[in-house]
């Protein structure tokens, strides 16, 4: 019986010492453990189709098919301007998956910018550059690898403007819609794979919609890239353009991330500095052209365009309206001569009168400034001898006040 108590009192005891390890916390239990049966809200949730009608304040479902975890970082550069500013912010809109970020101060190089994707865990960039507050370049990278496109940006429309009336789903997949020649050329080729990845919404990303109701297209056209912006209105094509709309010029594609050595290079790309300066140029030629046309005009235009006779008028119509127009003549000729003479009488009359007053007004001036002569000689020649007396009363005074002295210094 002692014996059989034992055991058991042994056989609780290790009972209570497995519980215990059990219940330590922190520890592994070995050997295989039993799959955790799945939620029943995701397994109900994947059988149910999606509600027409949606209530705003209603969370979102979280998705958990989220495999494409593309991240863009958009920023800027200082000293673009308020068109560029705004279509960074339309940009940024219409990428659910992109990270902003503050402006880059310009004293910073680009390679700053790898540091700055890294902190925000992103792995693709897109930096807006302006330049004298009139040319904006674009650059699209690959941060991890490479590569980098540099772009110039023109003829730029945002989505404020009243044109572009077309709206669509904040956050929904667009369809990318690229010409035939981005498959004809190696640089356009990857060209092509570089937009898509950025502009490209990742699919179940937890901003983003799932319906796809618009389309971003990619054209080349006169060696640029056109980016246009349009929302799906009907099943059957019918199409109207959202916006933003702006033309990309390549520059150059780098072979790392904001560096490297170039792989491509543009041959056809003109700087805007560049082509202002050929238009000044030309606005100059053709004022130079002018003037000297002008003056070529002036030297070899002839003094003498037509020798006229001066009877040749006579045999233009017949006999009859020709003497008719030389009586009138004749009666209108002794009115016109009296009028004449009446308005040379005048004319003789008026200056006449202006030849008087220039002379009287002469005769005057000369009249006063004699008068004014004289009467400042007269006064200059009274106040001479009183100016003489003064002196000698002076003299005499002062004479008279100093007491006369031997040579040996005593008084007289």
């Amino acid at each position: 019986m002692k014996l059989m108590q034992k055991d058991k009192a042994g056989a609780t005891g290790k009972e209570t010492k497995n519980l215990k390890k059990k219940l330590k916390p922190g520890r592994k239990q070995k050997g295989k453990q039993k799959p955790k049966p799945k939620d029943s809200d995701e397994s109900e949730d994947e059988g149910k189709p999606l509600k027409e009608t949606r209530i705003s304040d209603e969370p979102i479902p979280r998705k958990s098919k989220w495999t494409n975890k593309q991240r863009v970082l958009v920023l800027c550069a200082r000293g673009i301007n308020h068109r560029d500013r705004h279509l960074m912010r339309d940009l940024r809109t219409l990428m659910p998956h992109h990270r902003a970020e503050p402006k880059m101060e310009r004293w910073k190089t680009l390679h700053v910018v790898n540091e700055m994707s890294e902190m925000k865990h992103c792995n693709k960039v897109m930096l807006f550059e302006g330049r004298r507050k009139l040319d904006l370049y674009m650059w699209l990278a690959n941060v991890s690898v490479g590569p980098t496109v540099k772009f110039l940006i023109e003829n730029i429309h945002t989505m404020g403007e009243m044109k572009l009336t077309g709206n669509c789903l904040r956050g929904s997949r667009p369809l990318l819609s690229f010409s035939e020649e981005f498959t004809k050329h190696a640089h356009l080729l990857l060209i092509k794979e570089l937009l898509v990845q950025i502009f490209g919404v990742p699919n179940h990303h937890p901003k983003s919609q799932p319906f796809v109701d618009r389309v971003i297209s990619f054209t080349y056209l006169d060696n640029r890239i056109w980016y246009r912006h349009f929302q799906i209105l009907s099943e059957d094509g019918g199409l109207t353009e959202v916006g933003p709309r702006f033309v990309m010029n390549p520059i150059k594609i780098f072979s790392g991330s904001f560096g490297g050595d170039p792989i491509w290079e543009n041959a056809n790309y003109q700087s805007p500095a560049k082509h202002r300066q050929m238009l000044r140029k030309a606005a100059s030629d053709k004022y130079l052209q002018k003037t000297k046309q002008k003056v070529n005009r002036e030297v070899n235009a002839p003094k003498d365009t037509h020798k006229l006779t001066p009877y040749g008028d006579i045999f233009k119509d017949s006999v009859e309206t020709r003497v008719k127009e030389v009586l009138k003549q004749e009666k209108r000729q002794p009115k016109e001569n009296k009028e004449r003479e009446r308005i040379e009488k005048r004319q003789k009359l008026m200056k006449d009168r202006d030849a008087m007053r220039k002379l009287k007004l002469a005769t005057g001036k000369a009249a006063t400034a004699k008068k004014v002569n004289a009467r400042n000689a007269m006064r200059n020649g009274r106040d001479a001898p009183k100016k003489a007396s003064k002196g000698v009363k002076k003299g005499i005074q002062e004479y008279g006040g100093k007491k006369k002295t031997n040579k040996k210094g005593s008084d007289v």
